[in-house]
């Protein structure tokens, strides 16, 4: 089996038809079904079930495929680095972030980092799950969310415990002293990132606390960015909870109101693969080591 055995199986299983898929590779249609027939023989196992208008997956399949854009992504990103290393004798560095983590500690590592090394430090906006899977195939090295998610390969850490914040519009009653989540669940609330019943995010820690105090909430709009969550805030569409960090975005439309219980607060977790060293994610370490240092102890926020 190779790698251009694993791409055709892909591009099939999302198209869910062969001549669709033979278009997308540039390749006739009848090549590419004696390849997927002896990808199952190969397999010994079948991966789709055909009907006359199209193809879907068997559960062999399913399980397949999920296994298959792995090990493709991987591939990919090994040949990009590689390639990135020959042509500029640079190796390149991955982090992964949730946005609410980007206006504090983030920053300053990531100019550390570019101060320190010759490494090319590349940025990855993604949620905490994804951050998992892209530290399993290569994409990240290193990864700064908000959920803790058991996974085998992978070693997550909390740095440290960050209070939330409510965003309410600049002019709202409730924007000049401290709130409570019974007041606020009277209110409409913007949530950021929409739901995701494959893997939690941080829209689900703040609808949990609500939820677990045996108050309802009316949910008015989930978005996918925080940008946009505080857009709506201002156009009075509802109010939102956020982590401290970022009150540091600068908006005349919108205030950050600290709440009166200073035991609701949000995880900042750092996540990387279990067992793994070298010289920059040692470095990554002791720079962030400091960080943490210097925020628990109240020198900056």
């Amino acid at each position: 089996m190779e790698l251009r055995h694993l791409r055709y199986f892909c591009a099939v299983a999302e198209e869910k038809n062969l001549t669709r898929a033979a278009e997308k590779l540039y390749i006739a249609q009848p090549p590419l079904t004696r390849q997927i027939k002896q990808l199952e023989e190969d397999i010994g196992a079948q991966l789709f079930i055909r009907h006359a208008r199209g193809l879907t997956l068997t559960p062999a399949g399913e399980y397949f495929w999920q296994h298959a854009k792995a090990i493709l992504e991987k591939a990919d990103v090994a040949i990009e680095n590689t390639r990135r290393l020959s042509e500029q004798q640079k190796t390149t560095f991955g982090i992964g972030f949730v946005p609410s983590v980007f206006y504090g500690q983030l920053t300053i590592l990531v100019r550390d980092l570019r101060q320190k090394t010759e490494s090319e430090i590349q940025l990855h906006d993604l949620k905490t799950g994804e951050q998992i899977e892209a530290l399993k195939t290569g994409k990240i090295d290193v990864g700064f969310g908000r959920l803790l998610i058991p996974d085998e390969h992978i070693e997550q850490t909390v740095l440290f415990q960050e209070p939330m914040l409510a965003v309410l519009p600049a002019d709202h009653p409730l924007a000049h002293e401290e709130t409570t989540l019974e007041e606020l669940a009277k209110l409409p609330m913007v949530v950021y990132p929409k739901n995701n019943p494959a893997t939690p995010t941080f829209a689900d820690i703040c609808t949990s606390l609500f939820t677990s105090r045996g108050l309802k909430i009316h949910v008015s709009q989930q978005v996918n960015d925080l940008q946009t969550a505080l857009g709506l805030v201002a156009s009075e569409m509802g109010f939102a909870l956020v982590s401290e960090q970022v009150k540091q975005i600068s908006r005349k439309d919108v205030a950050f109101v600290p709440l009166k219980d200073k035991s609701i607060t949000c995880p900042v977790i750092f996540s990387r693969r279990k067992n793994e060293t070298g010289p920059m994610l040692d470095l990554t370490m002791k720079i962030l080591e400091e960080l943490v240092d210097n925020r628990l102890n109240g020198r900056f926020s």
